[in-house]
């Protein structure tokens, strides 16, 4: 009996601790209960029924993935709808940017005709502006082929003049 007693003795003496017995560091409000309600279970009798004990197995078990089941499915939840929430916001984003692309686009087609429209009147102009130049150039070899011959009708005629004179007049070159 002395050996049974010892037995008894050094394994009430030693402490087991499980997951389960040792405090997490935030414990939930289901967490408690359960500590209380087993707690409970052991005040009030000694030994349990083996029914007992697989129930509570179980409704903990069942408690806990249910716990876990919730915390899980609202995690899930809120990334969910966060990846949601930035996917539609990267959609009205993207649209915002094609219509910006897209007005871009038309602007620039828009400035591309203008400038060709103004580049081809300054050609014009320029175009213009040089057969302006050649005519006037040409006006001013023609007014002064003009000058040069009414120069050379005044000296042909002063010539005629000179010498019809004379011979009416009886008069010679060197009156004059």
């Amino acid at each position: 009996m002395s050996s049974l007693y010892s037995r008894s003795k050094d394994l009430s003496s030693r402490s087991r601790k499980s997951l389960s017995d040792s405090p997490p560091s935030s414990p939930s409000p289901s967490t408690k209960t359960f500590r209380q309600d087993r707690a409970s279970r052991s005040d009030s009798s000694g030994v349990e029924p083996a029914s007992d004990r697989l129930s509570a197995r179980t409704s903990t078990y069942t408690r806990r993935e249910n716990r876990l089941a919730s915390l899980s499915k609202t995690e899930d939840d809120s990334a969910s709808k966060d990846y949601k929430k930035l996917y539609e916001d990267a959609l009205t984003e993207n649209e915002k940017l094609k219509s910006r692309l897209e007005d871009s686009k038309q602007e620039l087609t828009k400035i591309r005709s203008q400038l060709d429209r103004v580049t081809q009147k300054q050609d014009r102009m320029s175009e213009r502006s040089t057969v302006f130049e050649s005519e006037k150039r040409e006006k001013e070899a023609l007014e002064k082929r003009v000058s040069d011959m009414e120069e050379e009708f005044k000296v042909k005629r002063k010539c005629s003049l000179n010498v019809v004179l004379p011979c009416y007049l009886n008069l010679s070159w060197a009156d004059f």
